[in-house]
């Protein structure tokens, strides 16, 4: 049961390109169905943040491209103009690359926090419509608990938790403040919520859109005002800097309503949304300065980051060799939880009749029949799990059949 993925990110595509792959949740409970109907797929999980689309399968069939998959649900040629801009990955390629994926190692930012997140999130809606199956939910568990250790045990960050502290940080670099100033943020997801976080923390006064639906059940950053996302463009030309960052298909700021205003000073606009937020052309008016993702980076030459990737890659390669025990005999685990089973209750047998001539009954007999048969299946446990450890896959495997074929034997003689 082969895992496969194809990916089209930052690294291989701009914006645009990405744009076109983006999927809503809609898109991708239809993927998932369609999947299952045209080809042998067991699971399937789809990732789509703002740098990055994946799909990830397990199948059945060797021979399935992801990349074909995609482009033939998605309608377009994948031999076409789009090819050159995935990858495609297989096994232990496929697993390698999700764990550095969940760990922040393949970010624009490196040691972002928001992509474990969104990785678990992928995972979760898999999950809700009944696409995954149960490789691809251990493949994402353990890459997310994987994460988190890196989170915990070293320090990626450099202060820049997200794309917004990175854009901040290069502004600040070329001489702007920010405190005291005028900002709007059009958005009220996560994004939104951490970039009104840190120009909160700039010292700027913070204007965040909500839709009229959703008005009573958005939480936003404490220090923020609520204004009314339709009154946007009413607010715009008050505000010194503006942060979009929804997950809208369409335009929240476009080039025709933006040109029909008349600010008095230069207003930076940074679109952090895929698709985009922002009308590209909007930056062709005078007053107004566009960034989108892709302007912002990160410095890895400080010796400091240098060691803490070391740190990460020893944690990944650590956490991805248990994932690969499990997956590659996986298909031995009901054998073992059987011999356990078998032999703590062997043993309870044998016991059996000295307790009687002890004159055990009642709740401590149960009791200590309970104690028995837990410290017998655990010492099966360590033995097993000791014995495939050290031992090639094939004896291994020897010797399971021999304990099962010895075992019903015992249970033939008590």
């Amino acid at each position: 049961m082969p895992i496969v993925m194809a990916g089209i990110d930052h690294n291989r595509a701009d914006l645009d390109v990405r744009s076109r792959f983006s999927f809503t949740r809609k898109m991708m409970e239809d993927a998932f169905t369609w999947l299952k109907r045209h080809y042998a797929v067991d699971g399937s999980v789809i990732i789509s943040t703002c740098n990055r689309m994946e799909i990830w399968l397990s199948t059945g069939d060797e021979g399935l491209s992801p990349v074909a998959a995609l482009c033939r649900f998605m309608q377009v040629d994948c031999g076409g103009e789009y090819g050159d801009y995935f990858v495609e990955r297989r096994e232990r390629e496929a697993v390698d690359h999700l764990f550095r994926l969940a760990a922040g190692l393949e970010s624009k930012v490196i040691g972002e926090d928001q992509i474990v997140t969104q990785v678990n999130e992928a995972l979760g809606c898999a999950h809700s419509l009944g696409a995954t199956d149960h490789a691809l939910e251990v493949l994402f568990r353990m890459a997310v608990t994987a994460a988190k250790r890196v989170k915990t045990e070293t320090d990626l960050s450099l202060s820049d938790s997200s794309v917004i502290h990175t854009a901040l940080k290069a502004l600040r670099g070329q001489g702007l403040s920010l405190a005291g100033k005028n900002c709007m943020v059009i958005g009220s997801g996560m994004m939104s919520r951490i970039s009104a976080q840190a120009l909160l923390d700039e010292g700027a006064w913070v204007r965040v859109t909500v839709r009229k639906y959703r008005k009573g059940i958005v939480d936003i950053p404490q220090g923020c005002v609520r204004i009314d996302y339709d009154d946007r463009y009413e607010q715009l030309p008050h505000c010194d800097l503006v942060v979009s960052a929804t997950s809208s298909p369409n335009y929240t700021l476009c080039r025709q309503d933006l040109a029909s205003l008349q600010p008095d000073h230069s207003i930076i606009l940074i679109d952090l949304a895929v698709p985009r937020d922002i009308e590209k052309s909007a930056e062709e008016l005078e007053w107004a300065t566009l960034y989108d993702i892709d302007a912002f980076g990160i410095d890895l030459e400080s010796e400091k980051v240098r060691e803490n990737m070391r740190r990460a890659e020893a944690i990944l390669a650590e956490e991805k060799e248990a994932f690969y025990t499990w997956y590659e005999g996986r298909d031995v685990v009901p054998r073992i939880q059987a011999l356990k089973e078998a032999a703590a209750g062997n043993v309870t047998a044998r016991l059996a009749p000295a307790m009687r001539r002890a004159a055990l009954e009642g709740l401590l007999r149960s009791n200590l029949e309970e104690e028995i048969e837990g410290s017998a299946s655990r010492m099966m446990n360590h033995m097993l799990f000791g014995m495939r450890s050290r031992l090639p896959e094939d004896v291994f495997r020897e010797c399971l059949s021999a304990m099962e074929a010895t075992l019903k034997t015992w249970k033939h003689s008590v």
